[in-house]
């Protein structure tokens, strides 16, 4: 059976709050679009779900070469194009076929649609930067348009 749950979270940067956990709780899948920081933080996810990560410019050290700059996620009836900066992106997400395309970097929540192909950033839910929310975000594929819901974690620091 295809993920139809799937949680989404980025720019960890070291840091996995156990509200990011919570939050994540029930995916059938997780998709971390980048700069992981530190190999535990997937492993802890991996608790929770199985993960399909990219390799964000933050994640230098050795384990994080294991980590491919693209992925593909295939979920419910959904082909998923990952990668951690969306302007980096070298291929045409609607001619291949991809219904959504899940990248991080800019630390900044957000979603849109341009031909057909859905595009999510579920922000950054390591470090507080600047003033923008710590967040993830579940995408629900079991039913069209797909469900996207942006969770702030209610942090204090």
């Amino acid at each position: 059976m295809k993920p139809k749950r799937i949680g989404l979270i980025s720019d960890t940067h070291g840091l996995l709050r156990p509200e990011a956990a919570e939050a994540l709780r029930g995916s059938e899948l997780i998709l971390h679009a980048g700069d992981v920081g530190k190999p535990e933080i997937l492993e802890t996810l991996r608790k929770i779900a199985p993960v399909v990560a990219v390799r964000g410019n933050v994640d230098t050290e050795a384990w994080a070469h294991a980590l491919p700059m693209t992925a593909i996620a295939e979920a419910g009836a959904a082909m998923i194009y990952m990668i951690h900066d969306v302007k980096e992106m070298d291929l045409n997400p609607a001619t291949a076929r991809f219904q959504i395309v899940v990248s991080g970097h800019s630390h900044k929540l957000g979603k849109m649609e341009r031909k057909g192909v859905l595009y999510i950033n579920p922000g950054s839910a390591g470090p507080r930067r600047f003033r923008l929310p710590v967040t993830v975000a579940r995408l629900n594929l079991s039913s069209t348009p797909y469900g996207v819901e942006f969770v702030e974690l209610k942090v204090y620091h």
